[in-house]
């Protein structure tokens, strides 16, 4: 009788969850930024929402959660009750990064999350201010060399793609730099284009606007090859670092155990946003590759991001 009870009970709880997923989104969703406005992921955030709430019909609300360098946001997501009206602008940084980097992230990126669809992101770049007095990598790298008690550098914030990259050529050249982190590549920014900071490492996306207004000079990019827009910048690999091709690259995620339905309606939305004309544009000009992935896909090739990179993350960490 008992057996008879539960497995009505469970039959009855399944039914219902299931006209729940098929009445979502019957209120406004929050997305999630775990960085501050005017960087790469809330460029994503703001551009994806904008094309989800004509999608469903529903506000989807960029709510940038910052601090500990994504953590804040991300732990906040991970706790949320999986119904689909918690979900999270995910990616390198925020699941990849910083649960390396720091031994107190109360999430693991794989099993805490459902990882709906791939949204693409911006290779990395490092930057100067002119007062610096550099014009080339190598002219900046002799300047590191020199400085004994470190150069100062700017970056997102701790586990970002720029703090890695920028940590990972200190170790192998040998020379001290010093983290300036930030609340988000906004930040950074700023004090970089005011000349309060010499030396960025942060996303292309980013610096793009301010370097082609001569505020500041982009000295090397970690994309796999040289870029059309920037023919004569070379890349991290040109200048012997093999390893450094990167992209601060973004994801659409929600808490573990979000329903298929909901799953597959975000996926199919966000993958026929990237087809649309005035976000496609918008993308390019901020140098953001797409890829359409399915949710099986953007959950495998997250696992891949972890495997190759957290382990890299991770010794850089120790090091520091």
């Amino acid at each position: 009788m008992h057996a008879v009870f539960f497995a009505a009970a469970s039959a009855l709880s399944l039914l219902s969850f299931g006209a729940h997923a098929a009445d979502w989104p019957a209120k406004p969703v929050r997305m999630v930024v775990a960085y501050a406005a005017g960087g790469a992921a809330d460029l994503m955030g703001r551009v994806f929402s904008e094309q989800l709430r004509k999608a469903f019909g529903q506000q989807f609300v960029v709510e940038n959660r910052t601090g500990g360098g994504g953590l804040i946001g991300t732990e906040s997501v991970a706790r949320a009750a999986p119904d689909g009206y918690t979900l999270q602008i995910a990616g390198m940084p925020s699941h990849v990064l910083a649960p390396a980097m720091n031994k107190n992230a109360a999430f693991d990126p794989m099993r805490d999350f459902t990882h709906i669809a791939y949204l693409g992101g911006p290779p990395n770049v490092f930057v100067v201010h002119p007062s610096a007095g550099v014009s080339s990598f190598k002219e900046l790298l002799a300047m590191m060399k020199k400085q004994n008690d470190g150069v100062q550098y700017g970056s997102p914030s701790i586990g970002s793609v720029g703090n890695m990259v920028a940590e990972y050529i200190a170790e192998k050249e040998k020379v001290k730099l010093v983290h300036v982190t930030y609340r988000g590549g906004g930040s950074a920014i700023v004090d970089l284009v005011a000349g309060h900071l010499k030396v960025g490492s942060m996303t292309l996306s980013t610096t793009r606007p301010h370097t082609l207004a001569g505020k500041i000079k982009v000295l090397a990019v970690s994309s796999e090859r040289r870029l059309p827009e920037f023919p004569d910048l070379p890349t991290l690999v040109e200048l012997g670092y093999r390893d450094l091709v990167v992209t601060t690259w973004y994801s659409l995620a929600g808490p573990a155990g979000l329903p298929n339905e909901v799953v597959e309606r975000l996926n199919a939305a966000v993958n026929k946003a990237m087809e649309v004309p005035e976000v496609r544009k918008h993308l390019e000009n901020q140098l953001i590759q797409t890829k359409a992935m399915t949710p099986a896909e953007a959950t495998a090739f997250m696992q891949n991001e972890v495997n190759k990179w957290a382990p890299v993350a991770r010794r850089i960490a120790g090091s520091n």
